[in-house]
């Protein structure tokens, strides 16, 4: 029996290619829906006396069974990456260890490649402006991401670091504008900010919006105020949001449907808007990190 493999974020990162990426991400959250992947809620505690989280991930899927382990630190910004994560893979018809992998850029690819499946499904198909709350990794990929699946002719940026906002504008060919005029502005809006309170009004949203809501995990944390969380919301998975969706639990509101349901055939949502509240899933972890060890030759089943 050989050694497992090890792979570090810039291997992970060559190997996830956007658009098979985003297609095996439906694939994941259409299982999960569906009973077809085994994944309890994360099991989350604080550490360093409040300064991080640290979070264990399992989950089986597609004849793999596996781990992300994952620490938050939000102090980190600007000096060091805010998360820091490895993924631990195991084949599931004898046990075998295949691979371990760093796993920061694996889930900075995977939640953009989520939220990408959630606006080429829910997204008004005229939409061509994006409007992004954050100037992090994750606004950054989520701009490349949802450009994939959707003619976005306009990119609005606002963040709390208005140096960032800018530096992020200037790169990928936006505009830096206020949190109300992004809002106002947008066909999409991203939220993928560490806010533990709202920075998106629902007020400001225009009809026909979907708000693509990425930050904020947590039972105390929120980057959606009442108004917006008023309009129908759509989750990856309905017990995560009930474990840990600040949006959805300090407003006293309820996800009408998982996105794995929808992508199965079930009705969009009637609104005049539309939420999806991201949470980021561990079988989201385990079908990237088998798409990582097929790119590298390794005989996965799809």
């Amino acid at each position: 029996m050989g050694k497992p493999l090890f792979f570090d974020d810039a291997e992970v990162r060559a190997a996830l290619e956007p658009g098979a990426l985003i297609d095996e991400m439906e694939r994941a959250l259409v299982a999960f829906s569906r009973g077809q992947a085994q994944q309890p809620v994360r099991g989350l505690i604080e550490v360093g006396g409040g300064a991080g989280r640290f979070a264990s991930m399992p989950a089986e899927f597609g004849g793999l069974v596996g781990a992300k382990l994952i620490t938050l630190f939000p102090g980190n910004a600007g000096r060091l990456p805010t998360h820091h994560a490895l993924v631990g893979v195991f084949e599931t018809r004898e046990g075998r260890a295949l691979a371990f992998m760093e796993a920061e850029a694996l889930t900075e690819l995977r939640t953009a490649a989520v939220s990408a499946v959630a606006a080429r499904k829910l997204a008004r198909a005229d939409a061509r402006v994006l409007g992004v709350f954050g100037s992090g990794v994750q606004a950054r990929s989520h701009i490349a991401f949802v450009r994939r699946v959707r003619k976005i002719d306009r990119v609005l940026i606002w963040s709390r670091n208005v140096d960032h906002a800018a530096a992020l504008a200037a790169e990928i060919g936006g505009e830096v504008g206020t949190a109300e005029a992004v809002a106002r502005a947008a066909d999409i809006v991203v939220t993928a900010t560490a806010s533990d309170e709202p920075v998106l009004r629902g007020k400001w949203l225009r009809p026909g919006t979907l708000v693509l809501a990425v930050g904020a995990v947590g039972r105390s944390r929120r980057e959606l105020d009442d108004a917006c969380m008023r309009h129908p919301v759509v989750v990856d998975s309905f017990a995560a949001a009930e474990a840990e969706g600040g949006d959805l639990l300090l407003a006293g509101v309820r996800a009408v449907a998982e996105l794995g349901e929808v992508l199965a055939g079930a009705p969009v949502p009637d609104g005049a808007c539309l939420v999806f509240k991201s949470h980021g899933l561990a079988v989201e972890d385990i079908a990237a990190a088998g798409l990582v060890l097929r790119r590298h030759g390794t005989n996965v089943a799809p």
